[in-house]
């Protein structure tokens, strides 16, 4: 190991060295407390400056990292992700006087399996990504220790995560013995060359891992636990599990189909399509249902899950180009929502807020409400929202693809999602509420609320730089 395997993984041991002071932290007097986030962001900062500016492109580690434009653009996502995610949590936990350094520290060790799993060149390092993203996860669901939905959620999570974790690391142990290496390259080339030692092991093995994949970003049949644990974990911990792993699972899924798997399509095109179909339908059906916002939320973020799986059914550079698009839109805008959410919340374990929180929201407080619409709406796919122009951008390439039935599909679910995004809306500027209390707009929140409208209604009104940043990022790997 050199000084340019250390320079690789810079904004990593930035992360863990960050997080492990948050530890310490934790331990000294009480006013030390509010510099806790504070010290979370200023490590997130850091690591973001590193993982653009610093080191070389290439591999490392004995090749099992690679550094990119793909890598840093995912990379800088994650910790832009992050550090808005700390920023929507700050506000709620010191509210719920909960407010702890571990919270923070988690997040950051969550944030570090995320970058390897987008660096990964090797399955092993995947695994390892997977499961320094995952374990974290299942603390944070279950933080609220004294709320019996917070220990459900977290006791869900950890079980269903634990068996998706050994079907993904069987996947890995078929494909190992297959071809005879864990390494992306030695993988392709066994493949490619046919000189794996079966093609139903490799094949079997492939299945495995989309297994593991499909459950970390929630596909249908595989999102069971969704719901119920992104209502029971502390709102500001929902917002950043229905956006991290959905970011780091389908970033790194792309990556591994389009140098090991892409010879293979022909053989599993068809299960792809069906988990894609099923994903969208079963999400949005499920959330025409739903009173309460988490849940609607969860719903909704099964079904862009689906949406985004029609990427990885093409996986060619406009379908990638389009997932990035996509995912940079969906994360930073449901991010956004779950943080609004949270205002809306009252604290009571038995009153998790639903639509009829919403009415009069718009007379408590304009912007909020304003706000509120707009993730919503970009979120649904209305012009001139980003979100419109990711699902034009994913509907084209998938189109173009040849999947004429399956678009018409996606489109008619676009359609049905309308009625759900749209009654929290309705609620708010046409249905007096209860509380006419005015709702102030915590300082931390802000910036989750101007990413919020420069990414919804700046990248829609003038697309050019994200599009830019995202078809120079996925000309790495496709």
């Amino acid at each position: 190991m050199g000084s340019a395997d250390i320079l690789s993984t810079l904004p990593e041991l930035v992360l863990i060295a960050t997080a492990l002071l948050l530890l310490v932290m934790e331990s000294a007097a009480e006013p030390h407390r509010e510099l806790l986030a504070a010290t979370a962001l200023g490590g997130l900062a850091i690591a973001l400056v590193t993982a653009l500016g610093y080191g070389a492109d290439g591999l490392y580690y004995s090749g099992m990292l690679q550094v990119d434009p793909y890598a840093r653009f995912v990379s800088a996502l994650a910790l832009v992700l992050a550090a808005l995610a700390i920023m929507v949590a700050v506000p709620y936990l010191r509210r719920t006087l909960e407010e702890r350094g571990e919270y923070y520290s988690l997040m950051l060790f969550a944030t570090v399996g995320m970058l390897l799993m987008v660096k990964a060149q090797d399955l092993t390092m995947v695994f390892l990504g997977l499961e320094l993203l995952s374990i974290p996860l299942y603390v944070l669901a279950g933080f609220y220790r004294h709320r019996s939905s917070s220990n459900e959620a977290g006791l869900k999570y950890l079980l269903l995560g634990a068996f998706a974790a050994g079907f993904f690391l069987f996947g890995i142990a078929l494909l190992y013995g297959s071809t005879g290496t864990t390494s992306y390259s030695g993988m392709a080339q066994a493949i490619n060359s046919g000189t794996e030692l079966s093609r139903v092991l490799t094949l079997a093995g492939f299945g495995l891992l989309l297994v593991g994949f499909a459950f970390k970003v929630a596909l249908a049949p595989f999102h069971m636990y969704a719901p119920d644990v992104y209502e029971g974990a502390p709102t500001s911990m929902s917002a950043f599990l229905s956006t991290g792993p959905k970011l780091a699972g389908f970033a790194t899924l792309l990556k591994l189909i389009a140098v090991v798997f892409a010879g293979t399509m022909v053989h599993w095109w068809t299960a792809i399509w069906i988990l894609a179909a099923l994903t969208m339908t079963v999400g949005n059906l499920a959330a025409l249902r739903q009173d309460s916002l988490k849940r609607m939320l969860a719903y909704s973020s099964v079904a862009h899950a689906g949406y985004l799986a029609l990427a990885i059914l093409v996986t060619n550079y406009d379908s990638g180009f389009a997932m990035l698009f996509y995912l940079t839109v969906y994360v930073l805008t449901t991010l956004a929502a779950f943080g609004i959410v949270s205002l809306l919340e009252e604290g009571e374990e038995s009153a998790m807020p639903g639509v009829e929180a919403c009415k009069g929201l718009a007379r408590r407080n304009p912007w909020l409400a304003a706000a509120f619409t707009l993730a919503l709406l970009s979120l649904a796919g209305f012009p001139p929202t980003a979100g419109f122009l990711g699902k034009f951008f994913l509907f084209n390439a998938t189109l173009d693809a040849g999947y004429l039935w399956l678009v018409i599909l996606a489109v008619l679910n676009s359609l049905v999602s309308v009625y759900y995004y749209l009654r929290p809306v309705v609620a708010m500027y046409m249905q007096p509420g209860k509380n006419t209390s005015a709702l102030p707009i915590p300082r931390m929140l802000i910036p989750a609320l101007l990413a919020l409208a420069v990414v919804a209604l700046g990248a829609g009104f003038i697309p050019a730089p994200l599009v830019h940043a995202t078809a120079s990022a996925i000309s790495a790997i496709l």
